[in-house]
């Protein structure tokens, strides 16, 4: 594991990693450091410390900041950290203690950010959940990280999974959040009178803590012995692509660091930005961008509770907006909404796409169409999340995922033994860095596996050019093999993304008699559009291969997608595996 080579400190010192940086990208060529940003340092000192130490240096620094815009109702830094001091002493009184695992089961409101550091501060560990995930899920993620606490609205749409969480888990206390009380005026009056039918009616027992009830004190917790590089803060799980998914350890330290890288790389003129969280906090993108480092930066977190395209053009031009985070499908979404001139996004300084490849038409149609500068970047819940980005300050080269943070090392190794690869040819990308996990939680086999020579196997594959930027050719495992050759789906995607008809499209591999396998393209077309098979198999002609030829071409009015908007190709090949009767 990584953490092993770390020398032991005391928990919450500001010791340096600059050296350690040093040693642990030694065996990589560096090549970025010949183009990387003159405002940035890539061997740069990155403290170690508690990560709610973030919302301290907030309050302390910018006290009367905005902190979260919610709907229209905002609080400052002074506002948020008393609620957060509440929350923590409130916790540890119904039993949080370092290393209790308390998980935050909620949309984008306050409360996300509250309940996040409240319970780092209480001492205990962050367990993320999705709202939308099935029972079944749910109580595999519970049993498995150990959940003991989980924090939830007053809503049906979440509470109505809870009775069954805690009839046949482990869960033994849950904190119900009233809506109302986060809304603004007139809202907050109205929304029983109109949403009344929406409110769960929530039992009066000792399983039951009003949120009202738990913050009812002086806002003074203990403070939480925790060893920054140690102890977890959060357990992110993964998406579960392939197998069950599995608990990314994120240390204090992990996240901390990736904070700061942030603060390093993204552009300042000494203004807090105003930063749209339209990612879900539960996601570790929106948690890292969004919160950890706006957080930092004593920044403006103005906060939707669910992407839908008119209410966030709306919210943007309403609150003025300087930073979007977001995945390629907003962007996507954005590019071919009609009436997008209509609204003001002048506010837009930039934004940052992750979470899936950006497609190069997607980039280019955006930028063209705001004026605002898209930049992709690259991570995953094992690298909490920001590994590379393309630079502010110097080169943003298409098509690439950039050059590593400040203290982190790209290498690019063989799929078949795990040598380090030439530069330009192709290889499994592997990351070191003070943000990469400690582990999987409960799982030494998997962990063994993901950190096989002392770097973090992504499982994507990419090269590097002469000057250190990575580019991601494929995942690992949606490779496609037709006939002995290499197939890699984002390449057909590009091409297919060319034709000025497409809205969005996605490649798998299907079973094929003959090749082994063979490509399949799903495509969904723009408003008013057409296109036949033909038609877009005569534009890729001189694009792509024979052998990259998809042999079918489905037309869809949408393709199955994550919460946070990634095109989810699992189901893809679930539905052709059904079709085939593999099922």
């Amino acid at each position: 594991m990584a953490s092993k080579a770390r020398t032991k400190r005391k928990p919450g010192s500001k010791a340096k990693t600059a050296a350690k940086t040093k040693s642990a990208g030694a065996k990589s060529q560096q090549l970025w450091l010949k183009a990387y940003p003159p405002n940035v340092k890539w061997d740069a000192e990155i403290p170690e410390r508690r990560l709610y130490a973030l919302m301290d240096h907030a309050v302390e620094r910018y006290p009367k900041n905005e902190a979260i815009d919610f709907l229209g109702k905002t609080y400052n830094y002074a506002d948020i950290g008393d609620m957060v001091d509440r929350a923590a002493h409130g916790l540890q009184k119904i039993g949080v203690r370092e290393g209790t695992k308390v998980g935050l089961f909620l949309p984008n409101t306050p409360y996300s950010v509250i309940g996040f550091f409240a319970i780092l501060k209480a001492g205990g560990t962050v367990v993320n959940y999705n709202p939308l995930y099935a029972e079944r899920e749910l109580i595999y993620q519970i049993e498995n990280s150990e959940t003991d606490i989980l924090i939830t609205l007053d809503l049906k749409a979440l509470y109505d999974k809870v009775p069954v969480l805690l009839e046949k888990t482990r869960l033994k206390k849950v904190v119900v959040c009233r809506m109302q009380d986060v809304l603004p005026f007139p809202k907050n009056f109205l929304f029983p009178l109109l949403k009344g039918k929406e409110i769960a009616k929530i039992p009066v027992d000792d399983e039951h803590i009003r949120y009202s009830a738990l913050t009812a004190n002086d806002g003074r917790p203990d403070e939480p012995r925790i060893d920054p590089l140690k102890d977890i803060a959060v357990l992110q799980y993964t998406g579960g692509t392939t197998g069950v998914p599995k608990g990314a350890m994120l240390s204090h330290a992990n996240l901390y660091a990736n904070a700061m890288q942030c603060d390093m790389w993204f552009p300042s003129d000494g203004t807090p930005d105003r930063i749209i969280g339209v990612l879900p906090l539960f996601h570790v993108f929106a948690m890292t961008i969004v919160m950890n480092y706006g957080v930092y930066k004593g920044s403006a977190m103005i906060l939707v509770p669910r992407f839908e395209l008119e209410q966030l053009l709306g919210t943007v031009q309403r609150t003025k907006p300087t930073v979007m985070p977001g995945v390629p499908t907003i962007f996507t979404a954005m590019n071919n909404f009609p009436d997008l001139d209509k609204y003001d996004l002048s506010s837009l300084s930039y934004c940052m796409s992750g979470g899936a490849a950006l497609p190069l038409e997607v980039k280019r149609n955006f930028e063209k169409q705001t004026g605002c500068t898209l930049v992709e970047g690259y991570g995953l819940s094992e690298t909490a999340p920001v590994a590379t980005a393309n630079p502010f300050v110097g080169e943003n080269k298409e098509g690439s995922i950039g050059l590593p943070m400040p203290g982190t090392s790209i290498d690019i190794v063989s799929i078949e033994d795990g040598k380090p690869m030439p530069q330009g040819e192709r290889g499994e990308i592997c990351i070191r860095g003070p943000q990469v996990m400690l582990g999987y939680w409960n799982n030494r086999e998997a962990t063994k596996e993901a950190m096989l020579g002392g770097h973090f196997h992504s499982g994507d594959i990419g090269t590097m050019d002469e000057q250190g930027y990575t580019f991601i050719v494929d995942r690992l495992k949606e490779m496609i093999i037709a006939g002995g050759y290499n197939i890699y789906p984002r390449n057909v995607e590009e091409a297919i993304y060319m034709h000025p008809a497409v809205a969005e499209c996605a490649v798998v591999g299907i079973p094929d008699e003959y090749r082994g396998q063979s490509v399949k393209a799903y495509v969904v077309l723009g408003p008013g559009k057409s296109l036949s098979g033909e038609e877009l198999k005569k534009f890729l002609g001189d694009k792509i291969s024979k052998i990259e030829m998809p042999t079918e071409i489905d037309f869809r009015n949408d393709l199955p997608k994550s919460i946070i908007g990634k095109i989810l190709k699992k189901i893809l090949l679930e539905e052709e595996a059904a079709k085939r009767g593999d099922a």
